[in-house]
């Protein structure tokens, strides 16, 4: 297939800004032999008006063009009635969870879509420049702290001032993979104490090496893939038992821990803020799914006792441009995998391409 068209949906959920793909990203694509068309406003919450993505080669156009394109791309999955819209066997990529929804998985089986989920996506050291959830995680840990920062009824730094020293702020950061490390790395920054707790025992050359303190609650819990293994029952209540204790003198908490496509485990218990101190602030990181702490609020935030507990959602559109111009850069490497010459050809021996499709797809090289 030549003359591939290649897509760029404007985003539609509700506080998002961040789009698919960036004029830096358009020449590239273009550079492969595709024509891009780009739905008008696409790029707008991000700073990319319409002009730069023409002035990049692209062909501003309106939803009706950008369905029919071969190949869409998009940051978030579009509704089940745009997607029963698409160009039949066309091809999807983007963050578009498709297991959450029956009616969107049926539609993209009725529609004979190759739908590329990158959450599915290897963490392998061959796919770093594709991963977008490290890409995005790292600006939502940014924005978790700042918005900590903005709760917290105190500096983040030690102080000198006529009336006195004032102490800085103690934070913990519970969780370190990308999220949590560039929380801890923004926390620092800010002149904050930072401690970093995770299950994980590799993590804890990590956390120092950013200035933070490895918080040691007796438990490790490493797990394949990167990821922690699950608890048991006796090493759940002994993590819960320390990390109660010393949340009482805590001024910040910021959580991050989650697992892609499972609940977040729950480690702060309505207990455990229950007695932490008056002023003291949590940042769910985690709300998206289900959040870390009992108390949480997805989207909003509570006083708790006298405690500021926040579940904000959407973090990295909070950070639109530079999220926006990870992101793109990452499906624009995954992309590449089998856009080229002006035509898609999906060799599935290829294990990023099979074991991110869905539905899974036979082991076999097919071209389009």
């Amino acid at each position: 297939m030549t003359d591939v068209t290649v897509g760029i949906l404007r985003e539609r959920a509700p506080g998002e800004r961040r789009v698919a793909a960036t004029p830096e990203t358009v020449r590239k694509l273009a550079a492969r032999g595709a024509r891009v068309v780009v739905e008008s406003g696409a790029g707008r919450g991000a700073g990319f008006v319409d002009e730069a993505y023409a002035d990049a080669g692209a062909s501003v156009a309106s939803l009706d063009d950008v369905l029919a394109a071969d190949l869409l791309l998009v940051v978030q999955p579009p509704a089940d009635e745009l997607l029963a819209r698409a160009k039949h066997g066309a091809t999807l990529v983007g963050l578009l969870a498709p297991q959450a929804s029956e009616s969107r998985a049926a539609i993209l089986r009725e529609r004979g879509l190759h739908a590329f989920p990158l959450e599915r996506l290897p963490r392998t050291t061959r796919a770093q420049s594709m991963d977008v959830l490290s890409s995005q995680a790292g600006m939502a840990g940014y924005k978790a702290v700042l918005i900590a920062a903005t709760l917290a009824p105190r500096f983040f730094p030690m102080l000198t001032t006529a009336a006195g020293t004032i102490r800085p702020a103690k934070v913990l950061v519970i969780g370190a993979g990308v999220a949590g490390l560039q929380a801890i790395a923004t926390a620092r920054r800010l002149g904050a104490q930072v401690e970093g707790f995770d299950v994980r025992p590799e993590t804890r050359e990590q956390i120092e090496s950013l200035g933070g303190r490895f918080l040691d609650l007796g438990v490790s819990a490493a797990g394949e893939g990167g990821y922690a293994r699950a608890l048991t029952d006796d090493e759940r209540a002994e993590q819960q038992k320390r990390l109660g204790t010393h949340l009482g003198s805590v001024d910040v908490v910021v959580c991050t821990a989650a697992v892609p496509g499972r609940p977040a485990p729950r480690i702060v218990t309505s207990v455990m803020v229950a007695g932490m101190r008056p002023g003291s602030v949590i940042v769910d990181l985690a709300a998206e799914s289900g959040g870390n702490c009992e108390a949480t609020v997805p989207g909003e935030t509570v006083d708790v006792g006298g405690v500021t507990v926040a579940g904000p959602l959407g973090l990295a559109s909070l950070g639109a441009v530079h999220a926006s111009e990870m992101y793109a850069r990452n499906v624009l490497n995954f992309v590449a995998l089998f856009l080229d010459a002006g035509r898609l050809s999906f060799d599935w021996s290829d294990e990023l391409l099979a074991r991110t499709v869905w539905p899974e797809r036979a082991d076999e090289a097919v071209a389009a």
